[in-house]
């Protein structure tokens, strides 16, 4: 059946990740279990699902675009697809000993975690800009570089496996803090990077029967063109605009955390408060006028 209610959720999120490479896993899946009633387990593997065909054409857009750094997405993945596996396989063993009194406290942890990171993007765009300077448009591949890679992919990788979150959200922290990318190649890299992490642990939970076939349907009917509509609306956003919208993206995705946990937020405050922190952004960057990192992008572009 068409569900429009589910369809317009894809169209959202879809939009989000085309053009921040966030919002996937951290929006999509707290959305079906509140809003459409889905039993999260079910919502976990249909959202990884739906997220492996969305970012596959996210990626692959973005790849002709230009805004990825398939160094760094490479040796991610050598890393995040065997923790993904894992993950799913360990979610399913430690429901069955611990129930879901585990998912809860694992939740809060990566809540917390993305409060703290969207607090910390924020502030670095805003009250930091030297910061800014040290920003690169690709990595150089060294050895201490490939083997930190594939260490944070594992990690990271797991956490996916086992909740659906941070395909966008904590591997685009990495990309900004650890690689120190652009924004735009931050996004591009990330969304590129998920599409290989997300077919993994997608067919691992489809395998284990976690993945609701209509329901991912109806999610790609909103998604896919979602998706189109942001990574050809990215080129148009100037950078020193999309690193503030980054780090409210990250504070949505630790509100939807919070309640895929079971804390009782009202959609308003999930939409207000990254809303008003990036009407906070726009106001003083308006105040204080053009940064002197965006003039140089701006002469350089």
């Amino acid at each position: 059946m068409i569900d429009p209610l589910v369809i317009a959720f894809g169209l959202g999120v879809g939009v989000l990740v085309g053009l921040t490479g966030i919002g996937g896993g951290s929006l999509m899946t707290p959305l079906l279990i509140i809003f459409a009633g889905v039993p999260p387990v079910v919502a976990i593997g249909t959202d990884l699902a739906y997220g492996a065909v969305t970012k596959t054409v996210g990626g692959w857009r973005h790849l002709r675009q230009g805004t990825v750094d398939l160094g760094v997405s490479k040796w991610l993945a050598v890393g995040s697809v065997p923790g993904s596996l894992l993950g799913v396989l360990a979610v399913n063993r430690l429901h069955d000993r611990y129930g879901s009194g585990f998912d809860d406290t694992l939740l809060y942890a990566i809540a917390g975690a993305l409060i703290i990171v969207a607090a910390t993007v924020l502030c670095r765009a805003l009250f930091m800009p030297h910061l800014l300077e040290r920003e690169r448009h690709t990595v150089a591949l060294s050895p201490g570089v490939r083997a930190g890679a594939v260490g944070l992919g594992f990690v990271l990788g797991g956490l996916v496996g086992m909740t659906s979150v941070g395909s966008g959200a904590l591997i685009g922290l990495a990309l900004i803090l650890v690689f120190r990318l652009t924004p735009h190649r931050v996004v591009g890299t990330d969304v590129f990077h998920a599409a290989v992490l997300l077919w993994s642990a997608g067919l691992a939970h489809w395998v284990t029967g976690n993945v609701d076939l209509l329901l991912m349907g109806n999610i790609l009917l909103g998604s896919l063109p979602g998706v189109w509509i942001g990574t050809a609306l990215i080129t148009k956003v100037p950078a020193h605009g999309l690193r503030p919208a980054l780090g409210c993206v990250l504070l949505g995705s630790a509100l939807g955390v919070l309640t895929k946990a079971g804390v009782n937020l009202p959609a308003a405050v999930i939409v207000g408060v990254p809303a008003g922190a990036g009407l906070a952004a726009f106001v003083l960057h308006r105040l204080r006028g053009t940064p002197p990192v965006a003039q140089a992008e701006a002469a350089t572009a």
